[in-house]
């Protein structure tokens, strides 16, 4: 039997390099939601094994208060997932929230993971199934059947779209990136080029019950670039976004909680189609706008997540 999945906040996930015990130490004193540390990408090849030391000391060692603990192992197709896996689970098993595996292509690689986790829990006296995962859906082959990925173990938390290695794997022109017609590049693509590998992601995720999180934005630099893109992936119903740098943690963290406005805005519409329904009304006016019972399970949704943000 497996351990229910757990209801996490990620509005905001901090990518931290296993290399830097003392950026190890700030990720989790930060007010990020979830806080993983890396032995893939940002770790040179000849650092990666020296780095699983680091993150076992950082995971044990540090107090990370309400942050969701994690790491990232290297993919299942390299030399280093085998020993990312049973190093880091056997020193720190007991202090491992969360595993994120990168460039999936199918469900056959999740399986792996997720066999050699169960074999490493048996071992270890470890509550089964307590780990999670979180896959980067980052290949064309796995955005090719996200559906299938989605629905393939029930350790499985979120998927996290990752762009850049889409990007090359999709074979896109680097030099339209990030570009729009508006900065005077004619043949930059006319719109969000990612959204429908955002949208395919997310609705794969919500129809099997788990999270949907925004992959990097690269140029931490620029703030208001950021906003844009997790609004525009908060708004298809991603949970939160990563954050390469602690300056994007506060921005995902408010992006991906409703406001104020929305969270009154919710609480009247659904007080008043349940005076109507008291009426035995099927709908009701507010403020001029008509609402019934499915306008209320968007706005209920609201209010979900206004608690589980504690704000409501």
């Amino acid at each position: 039997m497996t351990t229910p999945r757990p209801k996490r906040l990620r509005r905001s996930e901090l990518s931290t390099p296993g290399t830097h015990p003392k950026m190890i130490a700030k990720a989790a004193a930060s007010n990020a939601d979830l806080a993983f540390l890396d032995l893939e990408d940002a770790v040179a090849p000849e650092a990666k094994e020296g780095a699983r030391d680091n993150i076992i000391t950082g995971l044990t060692d540090l107090e990370w208060g309400s942050t969701t603990r994690a790491y990232r192992i290297n993919g299942v197709h390299t030399k280093w997932c085998h020993d990312d896996l049973i190093d880091v689970v056997t020193g720190a098993g007991a202090h491992i929230d969360v595993i994120i595996v990168p460039k999936v292509k199918s469900v056959r690689d999740v399986w792996f993971v997720d066999d050699l986790l169960t074999q490493l829990e048996h071992k270890l006296n470890l509550e089964h199934g307590r780990i999670g995962l979180e896959l980067l859906i980052e290949e064309t082959e796995a955005l090719a059947c996200v559906e299938q990925i989605a629905a393939c173990s029930p350790r499985l938390e979120a998927l996290i779209l990752g762009v850049g290695d889409l990007a090359a794997s999709q074979g896109i022109r680097t030099g339209h990136i990030g570009t729009t017609e508006q900065n005077g590049n004619p043949l930059a693509y006319p719109g969000d080029m990612w959204h429908y590998a955002r949208n395919r992601m997310i609705v794969s995720a919500r129809a099997n019950g788990i999270d949907a999180v925004d992959g990097p934005y690269a140029n931490f630099a620029n703030p208001d670039g950021y906003r844009r893109e997790a609004a525009w992936s908060a708004t298809l119903g991603a949970v939160g976004k990563w954050c390469i740098h602690p300056s994007q943690i506060a921005i995902a963290n408010e992006v991906f909680a409703p406001t104020e406005q929305e969270i009154k805005q919710a609480t009247d519409i659904v007080e008043a189609i349940r005076e109507a329904e008291a009426q035995g009304l099927g709908a009701a006016n507010h403020n001029g706008i008509m609402v019934d019972a499915a306008t209320t399970r968007v706005f209920e949704t609201v209010l979900e997540r206004a608690r589980h943000c504690g704000l409501a």
